[in-house]
């Protein structure tokens, strides 16, 4: 088999990944998946450091599950108003004193650009779970292990993304990475969030075949997957402006009939009104196994980061 180096490896940027190394991580999930309870072992006796400075529900608790799914121990926390950065303290010595403590790092951090720093800090391999409105790889490595569970072939397949394209991370490292597998992609979003130009020069200079509709109209029929986003309040410069926003668009099953019956609808959660509840009970609904797989993801790339798998 052929070697990747892995080992005490930072993961920041899918960017920084080849092709063929994406195609082992999820090589990797699969192997993991069929060890089922034998996977516990895999990295008994080492520590994950989750280092949260930003809000984080699912993101911070699958990094945890997956730890403790292979065996492991976690520690850290989901706040810096509990760390010692409320004391001054900055982010170089945070990474530096955290890394005696564990043997890999997760974080998530509001500013961009935030974990790339950790990583020339930290003498242990550090996973970004999100660094502001930037990058975010673990949940675009795990939505590319979703389509490929859900839809076997990459190549050929289009998928369209509506919602909040200017402040999603997701969805800014996610189309950049559809790219390379040859996928259609389709953009819609209310006015004022279109998908930013640097996004989209970058998809231009990949040759990437995207196209951006004002409405949803006919393109829906033709869609393969439909991946939503929130609005990302936080990201708002100002409430009224967010208010004005919110209601714009909502996924629900009138819409729905006007696609293909075998749609598969994406979501990286949280969610608010942007898909309706009624859409739960659809085989189409693909958000919470689109969750699992991201927990498999995250198991996959801490094993290969400690070295567990080469």
């Amino acid at each position: 088999m052929e070697p990747y180096a892995f080992k005490g490896r930072h993961i920041i940027d899918t960017a920084d990944l080849g092709t063929t190394e994406i195609q082992h991580i999820i090589e990797v999930c699969d192997r993991i998946q069929a060890m089922g309870s034998e996977a516990q072992n895999l990295c008994k006796g080492k520590i994950l450091g989750t280092l949260f400075w930003e809000p984080s529900t699912r993101t911070r608790l699958s990094f945890e599950a997956a730890m403790f799914r292979l065996g492991g121990n976690v520690l850290g926390f989901s706040e810096a108003g509990s760390t010692s950065v409320s004391k001054g303290e900055t982010l170089a010595d945070t990474i530096k004193t955290i890394a005696i403590y564990t043997d890999i790092m997760a974080m998530r951090h509001p500013l961009e650009g935030s974990a790339l720093a950790a990583s020339q800090f930290s003498n242990v391999p550090v996973i970004n779970g999100g660094d502001g409105a930037h990058l975010h790889p673990t949940q675009t490595l795990g939505d590319i292990y979703t389509l490929v569970k859900e839809k076997k072939d990459l190549n050929g397949l289009k998928v369209g993304f509506l919602g909040d394209l200017l402040f999603g991370r997701t969805v800014h490292t996610l189309v950049r990475l559809l790219a390379r597998f040859g996928v259609e992609m389709h953009f819609f979003a209310p006015e004022g969030l279109h998908m930013p130009e640097y996004v989209k020069d970058s998809l231009k200079e990949q040759g990437a075949n995207f196209k951006e509709h004002g409405e949803m109209n006919g393109a829906l029929a033709e869609l393969d997957a439909l991946y939503v986003t929130r609005l990302q309040k936080e990201r708002f410069f100002s409430e009224e402006e967010y208010l004005r926003k919110r209601n714009s668009y909502s996924v629900n099953k009138e819409m729905l009939a006007q696609a293909k019956d075998d749609i598969l609808i994406l979501h990286p959660l949280p969610r608010n009104e942007e898909i309706h509840p009624e859409v739960d009970s659809l085989p189409n609904a693909g958000y919470f196994r689109q969750a699992a797989y991201g927990l498999q993801m995250r198991m996959a790339l801490i094993s290969l980061c400690l070295g567990v798998f080469e």
